[in-house]
């Protein structure tokens, strides 16, 4: 699982739309067979979300997690394709590519407003993607190594700050090439760690099988959606990765093949996990798992992966941020209030899946749904039917409908203690 993908969803300071004078011919890219989009896609999408499926179907009843969870990846593939067909709108009426990302296509849209819509929403997920890797790390590693806390300090707390200073140093390198490598490593690992997971997961079914619920009320609908929401996060890559695509006829079938690819996962990957521990399940599947020096290697990797992981996707956040307040210049100070920041937030927060449905209703809501249907609208408005207005207008509807609804629900979860 590439957990850099977001990274590449930061929107670039976008030129000029071009003019006469303009050069016709540039120097390109090297551009993607189709493997290797479905590969990046896959890559793109697959994160930490996934971890905390089991616990969203313990909530919601395997039957309806299950049915929310497709029903979302259809619903993302949609909107996706909503982007690349405005895109390529768009690039058709000025006869030049200059549309490279989300934030791209916001301000060709809406000029500086729809950039900034774009940017506040992917610094909020991409913030919450480091939030809830510090949460993830610091649960893990309270539950493995069973300590009391220094200094009256909580284990999960102590961890989070062991891991501060060193994340303050990450985060102070002024280019993070030479750790995109750790991907690659990160995506051997997790995609391991899921295989061990789910083959643990049938063994201790097999040999338990604990009471399930199929549906769990309507109570925890937006509860699910918004973990099935931030498990599919990844269309802020969509654009840059369909530009890089070498044969873009095929791009909706290979993305198509990708998000069918994934969702098979996390549908078994959930579910499996759920079956095995039922009521028991934990909002982090891995502290199910038990002491075995399996187990424990696996928790480490996740650990590591995440924790080097956490300056590729702070780095979007980093840019914005810099760019908005000190000119797109390298500011130390500023840096280390982010990572300060994501810190904090991760000790305020205690349950990991409850975070997870925060920010997949809130953010990931209006950044996945609510702004591609929106871009597509307004650019198509002319063209579309009553129909095709009205499918538009409703997914922009229903997303705010689900942000602020699915908002409420997952906060009352968090402020709410567990028994």
């Amino acid at each position: 699982m590439g957990f850099e993908k977001e990274a590449s969803s930061s929107s670039y300071v976008m030129p000029p739309f071009p003019r006469e004078d303009t050069p016709l011919v540039s120097k390109s890219p090297k551009l993607s067979s189709q493997f290797k989009t479905f590969a990046n896609l896959v890559n793109s999408i697959i994160g930490a979300g996934v971890l905390g499926l089991p616990y969203a179907f313990k909530k919601t009843g395997w039957a309806f997690g299950l049915l929310m969870l497709f029903s979302v990846a259809i619903l993302s593939y949609y909107c996706m394709m909503l982007l690349v067909h405005t895109r390529r709108k768009l690039e058709s009426i000025t006869g030049f590519a200059k549309i490279k990302s989300f934030g791209d296509l916001g301000f060709a849209i809406c000029g500086p407003i729809g950039r900034f819509s774009v940017d506040t929403m992917i610094v909020l997920s991409q913030a919450g993607f480091c939030v809830s890797y510090l949460i993830f790390i610091g649960n893990t590693l309270a539950h493995l190594l069973t300590t009391n806390g220094i200094l009256g300090l909580a284990p999960k707390t102590l961890y989070i700050w062991v891991c501060f200073p060193f994340q303050l140093g990450l985060n102070s390198i002024p280019t993070l090439t030479h750790l995109a490598p750790l991907s690659l490593f990160a995506d051997v690992v997790d995609m391991g760690a899921m295989g061990v997971v789910m083959v643990e997961d049938v063994s201790i079914f097999l040999k338990h099988r604990p009471a399930l619920v199929a549906f769990g009320g309507f109570s925890v609908f937006f509860y699910g959606l918004g973990v099935a929401v931030y498990a599919f996060e990844g269309i802020g890559t969509v654009l840059p990765l369909e530009s890089e695509a070498k044969n873009k006829e095929k791009f909706g079938k290979v993305l198509a093949l990708s998000m069918t690819f994934i969702s098979l996962i996390f549908g078994g990957f959930g579910a499996l996990g759920y079956f095995a521990f039922g009521e028991e399940t934990k909002d982090i599947i891995t502290t199910n798992l038990g002491q075995g020096l399996i187990s424990i290697l696996v928790q480490l990797g996740l650990c590591i992966n995440l924790f080097f992981t956490f300056p590729l996707m702070m780095n979007p956040v980093i840019e914005v941020v810099e760019r908005r307040f000190w000119d797109s210049r390298y500011c130390l100070w500023l840096r280390w209030v982010v990572v300060l920041v994501a810190s904090l937030v991760a000790l305020s927060v205690p349950n990991f899946a409850d975070f997870l449905s925060l920010v997949g209703s809130s953010v990931c809501v209006i950044l996945g749904f609510v702004l591609p249907a929106m871009f597509h609208l307004m650019v198509f408005k002319e063209e579309l039917s009553w129909k095709g207005m009205g499918l538009d207008g409703t997914i922009v509807i229903l997303g705010f409908v689900i942000a602020v609804s699915g908002t409420w629900s997952s906060l009352v979860e968090i402020i709410t203690p567990k028994a």
